[in-house]
């Protein structure tokens, strides 16, 4: 499946860098580079959420808590994302925590979704583990 570009606004990455798409998560979500901290990882699947983008999240999931499938409701619209704390997660880090708190609006109704996630790095690339939702 490819990700619903339309989606985006003026062309800026979602994950609110302040950089294009095609230059921030783009490139994460093409294979064309690894997200190299747990938090670019973390901004790279927010994004593939609001391009609908499964694909990319299941690939980046670690494959020892991963779905076998996945589905993203096209109604839920993701408006903004904020990065609330972050350890470890480095590009020398074996392991890190990324918490954010991701705004969006479905049905009419605005809501947060809060969350600790944890991530770890194998071979040398990032991979989301799990969360726990606040």
């Amino acid at each position: 499946m490819t990700p619903d570009l339309t989606r985006l606004r003026n062309g800026a990455c979602p994950c609110l860098s302040g950089d294009p798409y095609d230059q921030c998560c783009g490139r994460f979500h093409r294979s064309d580079a690894d997200a190299p901290t747990a938090e670019q990882l973390m901004r790279s699947r927010y994004s593939a959420f609001v391009v609908l983008d499964p694909e990319y999240l299941l690939r980046t999931w670690h494959p020892s808590t991963r779905p076998d499938t996945m589905y993203l409701d096209p109604d839920m619209e993701w408006r903004r994302l904020d990065i609330l704390g972050t350890t470890a997660g480095g590009p020398l880090d074996a392991r890190g925590t990324v918490e954010f708190a991701a705004h969006y609006r479905h049905d009419g109704e605005r809501g947060v979704q809060r969350e600790l996630s944890r991530f770890v790095r194998d071979d040398k690339r990032w991979y989301y583990v799990d969360g726990d939702v606040r």
